[in-house]
């Protein structure tokens, strides 16, 4: 069965239009002229990953995000070997925040914090220095209800809050950020940055955790049964060389509204690079901006969303069991 234009590009209510002519995100379903007895064997769609490899990278960075709709793609396994497909690097999660657990090769779970918790817009692992540039999502079990994963993209947030916030937005390129967060030793399911340092830093050798942190830029304050990590100043705005266009690269309104546990103080975990509290008026009006500008697509089970990390922030909105999705990081 020949590959040759397996993808094609399909519209949803959801997606975005933009002026420039861009839909967001791009929608990409099987080729009925393709199909075989309504179905498309596994194999030809890696076939055709592999050969269309250079085009769905350009509509990867002129759209942001192509959310992959209707393919035959049914276990951890299979999405594996999509990932593999592509031929992007692996990125070892190192650093993070959220407790994720491996399922097999490069799939890992996506963050495990309880269903009814809402996970705010971020660029992943945009509090360190090392971070990957495209992530993938998968979903095996759709949700019972809700559970979208919001996406938005980075320019447009950087344009509004610049139109809107000068001052503050001048500020924060000014200073950048300081992420402050306090990890046990074990993960904690029950919290959406429930990380601990060991999982964290790969290692149970303080020493080790220490060496890796020092890699990232970040400081380890030790304590009685957990660790203080200071990450910064880092910077939250950044300039997305590719597409010449500044981007609100930071995990400030993730950070600010949803790092809370029982260890960390959410308006704490976040401040001006010298030190200064956020305008907590500003952080929730942003919040606003980001759910305006985004856009929530049902998981349907067998879906694979692929973002340009650069380009898109995410967030997960809370759910009514079950729901399944994975994930998979790279360079």
């Amino acid at each position: 069965m020949s590959t040759e234009s397996l993808f094609i590009p399909v519209k949803l209510p959801q997606q975005k239009h933009y002026n420039n002519g861009i839909t967001f995100p791009a929608v990409l379903s099987p080729n009925p002229e393709k199909l075989s007895n309504n179905t498309v064997p596994f194999s030809s769609v890696l076939q055709a990953i592999k050969s269309s490899a250079a085009a769905l990278e350009s509509l990867l960075s002129e759209t942001g995000a192509i959310l992959f709709k209707g393919f035959p793609v049914v276990s951890a396994s299979d999405f594996n070997d999509v990932v593999e497909a592509f031929g992007f690097l692996e990125l070892p999660y190192v650093g993070g925040a959220a407790p994720r657990s491996n399922v097999v090769g490069r799939v890992f779970t996506a963050n495990e914090s309880p269903p009814d918790q809402k996970i705010p817009f971020h660029h992943e692992m945009a509090q360190v220095p090392e971070f990957p540039a495209k992530l993938f999502f998968f979903c095996e079990v759709e949700p019972g209800s809700g559970g979208e994963t919001p996406i938005v993209l980075s320019h447009i947030i950087y344009e509004r809050m610049k139109d809107k916030y000068p001052d503050f937005v001048e500020k924060l390129e000014d200073t950048g950020l300081i992420y402050t967060r306090v990890l046990g030793e074990d993960d904690d399911p029950s919290s959406p940055i429930g990380r601990g340092w060991k999982s964290t830093f790969l290692t149970k050798d303080k020493s080790v955790a220490e060496e890796r942190a020092a890699k990232l830029g970040m400081k380890l304050e030790w304590m009685e049964d957990s660790v203080k990590t200071i990450m910064g100043p880092i910077p939250a705005i950044k300039y997305d060389k590719e597409r010449q266009r500044k981007i609100w690269f930071n995990s400030m309104v993730a950070a600010y509204t949803g790092w809370k546990d029982a260890r960390n103080d959410p308006v704490k975990a976040v401040t001006f690079g010298d030190g200064q509290a956020l305008p907590a008026h500003i952080i929730y009006d942003c919040l606003r901006i980001l759910d305006e500008e985004s856009v929530a697509i049902p998981w349907q089970k067998g879906d694979v969303l692929l973002l340009d990390n650069l380009a898109v922030l995410h967030s997960r909105r809370s759910f009514e069991p079950p729901r399944r999705v994975l994930a998979s990081l790279c360079k």
